[in-house]
């Protein structure tokens, strides 16, 4: 049964995806005034936007490849991010051995360039070129709160201890982290706090144009009900499926193309004991991360390879596995091994196919286009990463501000996003006003809540004495009030959402603690 939209309006926008460039262009747009209805049909954050190395940068090595005004943006976007949620992002510091093998990857920009005007480097990147890049990187952007790059004597430094003798130099040049998908579910809930209609599990199969109106049929994953919207505008930011969405939802058979680029990652035991990040470059010319991760883990990714099958989950292979294990044993004292990994992750980059010849070499950078055909005009986004995702939304409103005259002006740089309402140096100051004012917390445990929440802490710990007043204990400090929390401010349905997309308590939570939680949750379904 197909009913119309109960409030049977016409919105000025729909969102098709619930990823971080349909949230973050939904949010940009209902501050400006606009009625926007956003529709995901798994989970927010479900696909790529939950499977990404984690990094607010600039993209060193995209340098390489002259993609200045990408690197420049997203240099400019580091700090802007920063102050906009310091709860989620803070600054990092990567270490950058260096060693007389390094080499570009084969068919770079630069390196076909030094190859005639250098060619007895034979493919090496010398360390000038680098300290170059990383002269342009501290510089093409601006900085204020980031440090800009020092050379490390790795011998004398903590970052030179877990690595092998042979590493005696480094750079060591500033980035951010991000928390992922909580960036998404933020956007999300500020873009509903403005006016926006956020709809999970929520698929549309059907997209028409009607008198110079799109008519959205939109099927409810859980009910299997279906109701029909209307918009003026549709944007298409449906990630992996953006060119399905084109072509399938929308019946339109002419488009621009979208390369699946499948980026791996696995996360293995505590690899070294200080907080600061590598930036490892291989023999074969690519380059990984290792990252602290969730204060017990080190992350290292990624891997880039065609994925062609958008049926196929994305799952890090074996092979990609042994990879990244084998590339960070270059390196580190401690040879990495297959049992150190304790969880993988793999998600499907949809970049822009600009005929690049390998996945490595297909262009980072977003491309907008706009189809306005019977008076009812589609935006579809392409590519993109997620650091410049705030920006790519405003792009996004300047190429449809035509069919809004009266759209006010961009608003949200530096603006909080919910939680993050307080200085870029206040983390310890809020830990501690939550410990001072729910003493049952310990360190992890109110830690771990002003990372996810930051000033709305409180407002999940709300009413609580004690840690018996929060109800159920699912362990590694989960309770009944957060999720309850969770289900009614942050779109949470299962028990997946809660432990490996609004948290990574998956990571510490047993498999009896994880059956017990979806026990919990089959049990509220049934009630």
């Amino acid at each position: 049964m197909t009913a119309i939209d109960p409030e049977n309006k016409t919105y000025d926008l729909f969102v098709i995806g619930g990823g971080i460039n349909g949230c973050g262009i939904a949010r940009d747009a209902s501050g400006r005034g606009l009625s926007v209805a956003l529709a995901e049909m798994n989970d927010l954050a479900s696909a790529t936007s939950s499977a990404s190395t984690k990094l607010f940068h600039g993209g060193l090595r995209y340098l390489e490849y002259f993609e200045i005004r990408l690197v420049r943006e997203a240099l400019k976007e580091r700090e802007v991010l920063l102050q906009a949620m310091p709860h989620i992002s803070w600054p990092m510091r990567f270490v950058l051995p260096l060693h007389k093998d390094m080499r570009f990857e084969g068919g770079t920009p630069t390196s076909r360039l030094l190859g005639v005007f250098m060619p007895w480097l034979r493919g090496r990147r010398p360390n000038w070129l680098i300290r170059f890049g990383l002269f342009l990187y501290d510089n093409l952007g601006g900085r204020k709160i980031l440090p800009g790059t020092k050379t490390l004597k790795l011998h004398d430094d903590v970052a030179g201890r877990p690595l092998l003798e042979k590493y005696r130099k480094a750079y060591e040049y500033s980035d951010c982290w991000i928390e992922d998908s909580r960036l998404v579910v933020l956007n999300a809930r500020d873009a509903e706090n403005r006016g926006a209609q956020i709809m999970t599990r929520s698929k549309v199969t059907l997209a028409t144009r009607v008198d110079g109106i799109w008519h959205l049929t939109v099927e409810d994953q859980i009910s299997g009900e279906s109701s029909v919207f209307k918009a003026k505008v549709l944007v298409n930011a449906g990630g992996p499926w953006v060119e399905d969405i084109i072509k399938n939802t929308a019946g339109i058979k002419k488009s621009a193309g979208v390369r699946l680029v499948r980026g791996s990652h696995i996360v293995t035991k505590k690899l070294y004991d200080h907080d600061k990040c590598y930036f490892f470059q291989g023999s074969d010319g690519r380059i990984i991360f290792a990252i602290p991760y969730e204060n017990d883990f080190t992350l290292i990714g990624t891997t880039d390879a065609e994925h062609t099958d958008l049926d196929t989950k994305p799952e890090c292979t074996e092979g990609e596995a042994d990879y990244l294990r084998k590339f960070a044993s270059e390196y580190f004292k401690k040879p990495v091994e297959a049992g150190d990994i304790v969880w993988t992750y793999s998600g499907v980059r949809p970049l822009y196919d600009d005929g690049a010849s390998s996945a490595t070499a297909a262009t980072r950078d977003y491309v907008l286009t706009v189809r306005d055909e019977a008076g009812a005009p589609m935006l579809n986004v392409f590519g993109g990463k997620i650091t410049t995702y705030r920006r790519l939304a405003e792009s996004a409103l300047e190429k449809i501000a035509a069919y809004f005259p009266d759209l006010s002006d961009k608003w949200t740089a530096g603006v909080a996003l919910p939680g993050g309402d307080f200085p870029v140096d206040g983390v310890v100051d809020l830990i501690s006003a939550l410990k001072s004012e729910f003493p049952f917390l310990d360190d992890f445990w109110a830690k771990r809540l002003v990372k996810a929440y930051g000033t709305l802490a409180r407002e999940v710990l709300a009413g609580a004495k004690s840690a018996v007043d929060l109800g159920q204990d699912f362990g590694a400090s989960l309770t009944e009030q957060e999720v309850r929390w969770l289900m009614a401010n942050e779109y949470v349905v299962t028990a997946e959402d809660v432990i490996w997309r609004r948290s990574k308590l998956g990571l510490r939570l047993s498999e009896a603690e994880k059956a017990g939680l979806e026990s919990w949750f089959a049990g509220i379904s049934l009630s």
